[in-house]
């Protein structure tokens, strides 16, 4: 149960990353992600109402508003690091924030088996070379690598917020509610002093209506992973789900070879298939 919960986070996560990076191609990130949050804000609005999620209100929505404020600062950090590059060291050094789920997991107590054991080290090193990790070139900017591990450990600190907000599915319901709220209030808040800095919010020809379904798309596999996840967390071990989980490069790497057909280096197939052994031995562990 643990196991399909959380591969679904990872196809989900790792088509909602594929989809709004070919959107931010031509929008701007940040307006990609609140556009697309606030579409799984309205959705999930709609699911509260009719579902009668609000008699879940309690302390736990703290952990779902706390999510919603370190999600959009995670993601800022992210696209910051990846525009001063190489994406080939940002990319990679970005799964190093699964130590905050997997750390939470082991301080409450949990201790995986041995073969749990290696399959976390067997797909965690097989998410960092399916990221195609640069290994020459010009030295990375300390920014860029600050950048990044603050990025790192935001997505981490979302996992571990995410997965505690709530003990039942109404008040899944309820918890994403929240969480996209205040990502949109915390995005938007963003938004706006990057647009009083002068900084484009729009592309040239406006806001882009023919990419509103892609948007929605978008925000709604991110909403749907995290579900998901907080599933998996809650049928099994932390520390198994987070790295499941954390197989969402994986997916976009492979999205992006099958689609847009960019060719794999040899070192992100042989993360890919490290990755699928790790799953693996996780699985039957």
């Amino acid at each position: 149960m643990t196991a399909l919960f959380a591969l679904a986070t990872s196809l989900l996560w790792g088509l909602a990353d594929f989809g709004g990076g070919l959107l931010t191609r031509r929008t701007p990130a940040l307006t990609v992600v609140v556009v697309s949050q606030a579409i799984a804000a309205v959705v999930l609005g709609v699911i509260v109402v009719f579902t009668g999620a609000w008699s879940e209100a309690g302390d736990r929505l703290w952990f779902a508003a706390a999510a919603g404020v370190v999600g959009p600062i995670a993601l800022i950090c992210f696209y910051k690091a990846l525009a001063l590059g190489p994406m080939g060291v940002v990319s990679p050094l970005g799964t190093v924030g699964v130590a905050v789920p997997v750390g939470v997991g082991l301080f409450l107590g949990e201790r995986p088996g041995l073969m749990q054991v290696a399959g976390i080290a067997v797909a965690v090193l097989g998410v960092v070379l399916a990221g195609g990790p640069q290994l020459r070139g010009a030295p990375v900017q300390r920014q860029a690598i600050l950048l990044t591990l603050v990025a790192a450990f935001g997505f981490g600190t979302v996992f571990a917020l995410i997965a505690e907000a709530s003990t039942t599915t109404t008040g899944l319901f309820l918890a994403l509610f929240v969480q996209r709220v205040v990502n949109v209030g915390a995005g938007g808040l963003a938004l706006y002093a990057s647009s009083r800095r002068g900084v484009a919010a729009l592309p040239e020809g406006g806001f882009p209506w023919r990419s509103l379904p892609a948007l929605g798309f978008v925000g709604l596999a991110d909403v749907a992973a995290n579900g998901t996840y907080v599933v998996a967390a809650h049928h099994g071990p932390v520390t198994v789900a987070a790295v499941l989980a954390s197989l969402y490069p994986v997916v976009t790497a492979l999205a992006a070879r099958g689609i847009l057909r960019e060719r794999l280096r040899a070192v992100q197939a042989a993360g890919a298939g490290l990755a699928l052994v790790g799953t693996l031995l996780l699985a039957t562990g």
